[in-house]
Protein backbone atom coordinates (compact mmCIF):
# COMPACT_ATOMS: atom_id res chain seq x y z
CA UNK A 1 0.00 0.00 0.00
CA UNK A 2 1.28 3.38 -1.31
CA UNK A 3 0.76 6.83 0.52
CA UNK A 4 -0.30 9.41 -1.37
CA UNK A 5 -1.57 13.30 -0.60
CA UNK A 6 -3.06 15.95 -2.83
CA UNK A 7 -3.53 19.40 -3.39
CA UNK A 8 -6.73 20.61 -4.80
CA UNK A 9 -8.89 18.36 -2.94
CA UNK A 10 -11.45 20.74 -3.52
CA UNK A 11 -11.69 21.23 -7.08
CA UNK A 12 -13.42 19.85 -10.02
CA UNK A 13 -10.72 17.18 -10.73
CA UNK A 14 -9.72 15.69 -7.48
CA UNK A 15 -12.89 13.37 -7.24
CA UNK A 16 -11.12 11.51 -10.00
CA UNK A 17 -8.00 11.11 -8.30
CA UNK A 18 -9.31 10.44 -5.25
CA UNK A 19 -11.10 7.19 -6.72
CA UNK A 20 -8.17 6.34 -8.76
CA UNK A 21 -6.36 6.14 -5.13
CA UNK A 22 -9.08 4.37 -3.69
CA UNK A 23 -9.47 1.81 -6.54
CA UNK A 24 -5.71 1.09 -6.84
CA UNK A 25 -6.08 -0.03 -3.30
CA UNK A 26 -3.89 2.75 -1.87
CA UNK A 27 -4.20 5.35 1.16
CA UNK A 28 -4.38 9.43 1.22
CA UNK A 29 -3.03 10.74 3.87
CA UNK A 30 -2.82 14.57 3.64
CA UNK A 31 -4.71 17.00 1.59
CA UNK A 32 -4.85 20.73 0.83
CA UNK A 33 -6.97 23.17 -0.99
CA UNK A 34 -7.79 27.04 0.43
CA UNK A 35 -11.45 26.08 0.42
CA UNK A 36 -12.55 23.79 3.10
CA UNK A 37 -15.41 22.14 1.34
CA UNK A 38 -14.01 19.17 1.24
CA UNK A 39 -16.51 16.98 2.48
CA UNK A 40 -16.26 14.32 -0.32
CA UNK A 41 -13.15 13.07 2.13
CA UNK A 42 -15.60 11.25 4.07
CA UNK A 43 -16.62 9.41 1.21
CA UNK A 44 -12.89 8.06 0.56
CA UNK A 45 -10.54 9.05 3.07
CA UNK A 46 -12.12 10.26 6.44
CA UNK A 47 -9.05 10.42 8.62
CA UNK A 48 -7.28 11.84 6.15
CA UNK A 49 -5.15 15.11 7.45
CA UNK A 50 -6.26 18.67 5.98
CA UNK A 51 -4.46 21.25 5.52
CA UNK A 52 -6.13 24.85 4.03
CA UNK A 53 -2.51 26.90 4.40
CA UNK A 54 0.18 25.46 2.22
CA UNK A 55 2.96 26.46 4.25
CA UNK A 56 1.11 24.03 6.81
CA UNK A 57 0.66 21.34 4.40
CA UNK A 58 4.33 21.59 3.01
CA UNK A 59 5.72 21.32 7.16
CA UNK A 60 3.37 18.17 7.85
CA UNK A 61 5.10 16.52 4.81
CA UNK A 62 8.73 17.74 5.55
CA UNK A 63 7.60 15.92 8.87
CA UNK A 64 6.68 12.67 7.78
CA UNK A 65 9.92 12.77 5.85
CA UNK A 66 12.04 13.61 8.22
CA UNK A 67 10.93 11.49 11.04
CA UNK A 68 10.53 8.41 8.74
CA UNK A 69 6.96 7.92 9.41
CA UNK A 70 4.40 5.21 7.88
CA UNK A 71 2.82 7.97 6.58
CA UNK A 72 5.65 9.40 4.63
CA UNK A 73 4.14 10.19 1.32
CA UNK A 74 5.01 8.20 -2.03
CA UNK A 75 3.34 9.90 -3.84
CA UNK A 76 1.73 13.44 -4.35
CA UNK A 77 -1.44 14.28 -6.97
CA UNK A 78 -1.87 17.70 -8.36
CA UNK A 79 -5.13 18.90 -8.99
CA UNK A 80 -4.51 22.59 -8.05
CA UNK A 81 -4.58 25.47 -10.59
CA UNK A 82 -2.71 25.51 -13.38
CA UNK A 83 -0.48 28.05 -12.57
CA UNK A 84 0.60 26.46 -9.30
CA UNK A 85 1.77 22.57 -10.43
CA UNK A 86 4.90 23.60 -10.98
CA UNK A 87 5.60 24.85 -7.72
CA UNK A 88 3.45 21.51 -6.33
CA UNK A 89 5.55 19.35 -8.05
CA UNK A 90 8.83 20.65 -6.82
CA UNK A 91 7.64 20.05 -3.20
CA UNK A 92 6.65 16.15 -4.16
CA UNK A 93 10.22 15.65 -5.66
CA UNK A 94 11.86 17.89 -3.06
CA UNK A 95 10.14 15.61 0.19
CA UNK A 96 11.49 12.62 -1.39
CA UNK A 97 7.93 11.60 -3.27
CA UNK A 98 6.94 11.01 -7.40
CA UNK A 99 4.59 13.65 -8.44
CA UNK A 100 1.58 12.96 -10.40
CA UNK A 101 0.08 16.15 -12.04
CA UNK A 102 -3.33 16.71 -13.73
CA UNK A 103 -2.84 18.29 -16.85
CA UNK A 104 -1.02 20.60 -17.77
CA UNK A 105 1.82 19.77 -16.57
CA UNK A 106 3.30 23.22 -16.04
CA UNK A 107 2.16 26.44 -18.63
CA UNK A 108 5.56 27.21 -20.19
CA UNK A 109 7.91 24.95 -21.60
CA UNK A 110 11.13 25.97 -20.23
CA UNK A 111 9.58 24.42 -16.62
CA UNK A 112 10.37 21.64 -17.83
CA UNK A 113 13.70 21.43 -18.13
CA UNK A 114 13.92 22.76 -14.42
CA UNK A 115 11.50 20.01 -13.51
CA UNK A 116 14.06 17.27 -15.40
CA UNK A 117 17.07 18.54 -13.44
CA UNK A 118 15.59 18.08 -10.32
CA UNK A 119 14.40 14.68 -11.12
CA UNK A 120 17.76 13.82 -11.71
CA UNK A 121 18.93 15.02 -8.32
CA UNK A 122 16.05 13.92 -6.54
CA UNK A 123 15.64 10.38 -8.24
CA UNK A 124 12.00 10.83 -8.40
CA UNK A 125 9.52 11.10 -11.06
CA UNK A 126 7.15 13.53 -12.40
CA UNK A 127 4.00 12.18 -14.28
CA UNK A 128 1.15 13.86 -15.90
CA UNK A 129 -2.66 12.84 -17.08
CA UNK A 130 -2.69 11.82 -20.29
CA UNK A 131 -6.04 9.91 -20.32
CA UNK A 132 -6.94 10.11 -23.95
CA UNK A 133 -4.16 8.09 -24.53
CA UNK A 134 -5.43 5.08 -22.60
CA UNK A 135 -8.89 5.51 -23.92
CA UNK A 136 -9.96 1.90 -25.83
CA UNK A 137 -11.48 3.78 -28.74
CA UNK A 138 -9.11 6.02 -29.28
CA UNK A 139 -6.06 3.60 -28.92
CA UNK A 140 -8.18 1.84 -31.50
CA UNK A 141 -7.80 4.46 -33.92
CA UNK A 142 -4.09 4.97 -33.00
CA UNK A 143 -3.46 1.12 -33.91
CA UNK A 144 -5.09 1.65 -37.58
CA UNK A 145 -2.93 4.74 -38.27
CA UNK A 146 -0.16 3.05 -37.48
CA UNK A 147 -1.01 0.35 -40.11
CA UNK A 148 -1.63 2.70 -42.46
CA UNK A 149 1.40 3.15 -45.19
CA UNK A 150 -0.33 5.75 -47.31
CA UNK A 151 1.97 8.87 -47.30
CA UNK A 152 -1.44 11.27 -47.83
CA UNK A 153 -2.47 13.72 -45.09
CA UNK A 154 -5.52 12.56 -43.55
CA UNK A 155 -8.20 15.61 -43.27
CA UNK A 156 -9.38 15.41 -39.24
CA UNK A 157 -11.78 17.88 -38.16
CA UNK A 158 -11.79 17.80 -33.59
CA UNK A 159 -14.59 19.13 -31.83
CA UNK A 160 -14.44 19.57 -27.85
CA UNK A 161 -17.72 20.98 -26.31
CA UNK A 162 -17.67 20.72 -22.44
CA UNK A 163 -20.74 23.32 -21.48
CA UNK A 164 -19.73 25.20 -18.28
CA UNK A 165 -22.38 28.14 -15.92
CA UNK A 166 -21.30 31.24 -15.60
CA UNK A 167 -18.66 30.30 -12.10
CA UNK A 168 -15.96 29.30 -15.25
CA UNK A 169 -15.40 33.12 -16.20
CA UNK A 170 -15.30 34.21 -12.54
CA UNK A 171 -13.24 31.13 -11.19
CA UNK A 172 -9.38 31.18 -11.38
CA UNK A 173 -10.33 29.06 -14.70
CA UNK A 174 -11.26 31.36 -16.68
CA UNK A 175 -8.26 33.58 -15.89
CA UNK A 176 -5.42 32.81 -18.88
CA UNK A 177 -2.73 34.32 -16.44
CA UNK A 178 -3.58 31.45 -14.25
CA UNK A 179 -5.30 28.62 -16.42
CA UNK A 180 -3.76 28.96 -19.34
CA UNK A 181 -7.24 29.88 -21.49
CA UNK A 182 -9.42 27.80 -23.09
CA UNK A 183 -6.93 26.34 -25.48
CA UNK A 184 -5.01 25.08 -22.48
CA UNK A 185 -6.96 24.44 -19.85
CA UNK A 186 -9.33 22.35 -22.00
CA UNK A 187 -7.37 21.62 -25.19
CA UNK A 188 -4.00 20.44 -23.72
CA UNK A 189 -5.15 16.64 -23.90
CA UNK A 190 -6.44 17.02 -27.23
CA UNK A 191 -3.44 18.61 -29.00
CA UNK A 192 -1.71 15.71 -26.90
CA UNK A 193 -4.03 13.48 -28.93
CA UNK A 194 -3.59 14.84 -32.24
CA UNK A 195 0.57 14.67 -32.23
CA UNK A 196 0.19 11.12 -30.34
CA UNK A 197 -2.01 9.34 -34.05
CA UNK A 198 -0.62 12.02 -36.51
CA UNK A 199 3.06 12.95 -35.40
CA UNK A 200 5.03 16.64 -34.87
CA UNK A 201 3.21 20.28 -35.51
CA UNK A 202 4.46 21.94 -39.01
CA UNK A 203 1.98 24.78 -38.96
CA UNK A 204 -0.14 26.35 -36.96
CA UNK A 205 -3.23 29.19 -36.90
CA UNK A 206 -5.33 30.49 -34.75
CA UNK A 207 -8.99 31.75 -36.13
CA UNK A 208 -11.22 32.29 -32.57
CA UNK A 209 -9.85 33.14 -29.14
CA UNK A 210 -12.41 34.11 -26.30
CA UNK A 211 -13.01 33.75 -22.68
CA UNK A 212 -15.20 30.81 -23.52
CA UNK A 213 -14.20 29.07 -27.00
CA UNK A 214 -11.39 28.76 -29.24
CA UNK A 215 -10.96 27.73 -32.97
CA UNK A 216 -7.93 26.62 -35.48
CA UNK A 217 -6.08 25.17 -37.80
CA UNK A 218 -2.77 22.61 -36.83
CA UNK A 219 -0.66 20.91 -40.14
CA UNK A 220 0.74 17.85 -38.40
CA UNK A 221 3.44 15.53 -40.07
CA UNK A 222 0.57 13.10 -41.19
CA UNK A 223 -2.41 15.31 -40.80
CA UNK A 224 -4.74 18.74 -41.15
CA UNK A 225 -6.46 19.26 -38.97
CA UNK A 226 -9.32 21.70 -37.72
CA UNK A 227 -9.94 21.86 -33.88
CA UNK A 228 -12.86 23.91 -32.07
CA UNK A 229 -13.21 24.00 -28.27
CA UNK A 230 -15.92 25.46 -26.48
CA UNK A 231 -17.48 25.90 -22.78
CA UNK A 232 -20.85 27.13 -24.51
CA UNK A 233 -23.63 25.13 -24.06
CA UNK A 234 -25.32 26.62 -27.23
CA UNK A 235 -22.56 24.94 -28.82
CA UNK A 236 -23.60 21.48 -28.24
CA UNK A 237 -25.47 19.85 -31.13
CA UNK A 238 -28.77 18.71 -31.17
CA UNK A 239 -28.12 15.12 -30.04
CA UNK A 240 -26.39 15.82 -27.44
CA UNK A 241 -29.35 18.21 -25.93
CA UNK A 242 -32.01 15.72 -26.69
CA UNK A 243 -29.80 13.05 -24.50
CA UNK A 244 -29.42 15.99 -21.54
CA UNK A 245 -25.61 15.65 -22.41
CA UNK A 246 -23.33 18.56 -21.30
CA UNK A 247 -20.17 17.27 -23.17
CA UNK A 248 -19.96 16.64 -26.55
CA UNK A 249 -16.33 15.09 -28.16
CA UNK A 250 -15.86 14.22 -31.65
CA UNK A 251 -13.18 13.22 -34.23
CA UNK A 252 -13.91 12.68 -37.78
CA UNK A 253 -11.02 11.44 -39.84
CA UNK A 254 -11.42 11.44 -43.61
CA UNK A 255 -14.85 11.81 -43.13
CA UNK A 256 -15.49 9.30 -40.64
CA UNK A 257 -16.78 10.65 -37.16
CA UNK A 258 -15.93 8.81 -33.84
CA UNK A 259 -18.39 10.39 -30.78
CA UNK A 260 -15.77 9.31 -27.97
CA UNK A 261 -18.09 11.74 -25.23
CA UNK A 262 -18.73 8.26 -22.86
CA UNK A 263 -15.86 5.80 -21.50
CA UNK A 264 -14.44 8.33 -19.65
CA UNK A 265 -15.23 7.22 -16.09
CA UNK A 266 -12.17 4.84 -15.47
CA UNK A 267 -9.56 6.88 -17.37
CA UNK A 268 -7.15 8.04 -14.03
CA UNK A 269 -8.10 4.66 -12.42
CA UNK A 270 -6.05 3.44 -15.88
CA UNK A 271 -3.52 6.10 -15.46
CA UNK A 272 -2.30 5.42 -11.97
CA UNK A 273 -2.03 1.37 -12.20
CA UNK A 274 0.17 2.67 -15.41
CA UNK A 275 2.45 4.49 -12.97
CA UNK A 276 2.30 2.27 -10.05
CA UNK A 277 3.19 -0.53 -12.33
CA UNK A 278 6.59 1.82 -12.95
CA UNK A 279 4.84 3.03 -16.19
CA UNK A 280 3.15 6.47 -17.16
CA UNK A 281 3.44 9.56 -18.87
CA UNK A 282 5.87 11.83 -18.11
CA UNK A 283 7.89 15.02 -18.77
CA UNK A 284 9.05 14.43 -22.14
CA UNK A 285 5.51 12.84 -23.39
CA UNK A 286 3.86 15.78 -22.30
CA UNK A 287 6.89 18.34 -24.10
CA UNK A 288 4.87 18.68 -27.31
CA UNK A 289 1.59 19.41 -26.06
CA UNK A 290 2.15 22.07 -23.54
CA UNK A 291 4.74 23.83 -26.21
CA UNK A 292 2.17 23.73 -29.03
CA UNK A 293 -0.47 25.26 -26.50
CA UNK A 294 2.00 27.81 -25.54
CA UNK A 295 2.54 28.92 -29.56
CA UNK A 296 -1.49 28.73 -29.44
CA UNK A 297 -1.68 31.27 -26.55
CA UNK A 298 0.51 33.62 -28.16
CA UNK A 299 -0.84 33.14 -31.29
CA UNK A 300 -2.59 36.65 -33.44
CA UNK A 301 -6.14 36.11 -34.80
CA UNK A 302 -5.77 35.33 -37.89
CA UNK A 303 -8.87 34.64 -41.32
CA UNK A 304 -8.20 31.92 -43.49
CA UNK A 305 -11.61 30.89 -43.79
CA UNK A 306 -10.88 28.06 -46.21
CA UNK A 307 -9.48 26.36 -42.80
CA UNK A 308 -12.37 27.06 -40.89
CA UNK A 309 -13.87 24.52 -38.49
CA UNK A 310 -17.47 23.76 -39.61
CA UNK A 311 -18.57 25.46 -36.37
CA UNK A 312 -17.11 28.87 -37.75
CA UNK A 313 -18.43 28.57 -40.58
CA UNK A 314 -21.90 28.60 -38.99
Amino acid sequence: MKNFALTGVAGYIAPRHLQAIKDTGNRLVAAMDPHDSVGILDKFFAKTSFFTEFERFDRHLEKLRRTHSDEKIDYLSICSPNNLHDAHIRLALRVGADAICEKPLVLNPWNLDQLQEIEKETGKKVFTVLQLRVHPALIAIKEKMEKNTSENKHNVVLTYITSRGLWYNFSWKGKEDISGGVATNIGIHFFDLLMWLFGEVKQNFLFLKSSNKAAGFIELKNANVKWYLSIDSKDLPNEAIIKNKSTHRSITIDGNELEFTDGFTDLHTKIYEEILLGKGFGIETARASIETAYTIRHLSVSNIKELYHPMLIK
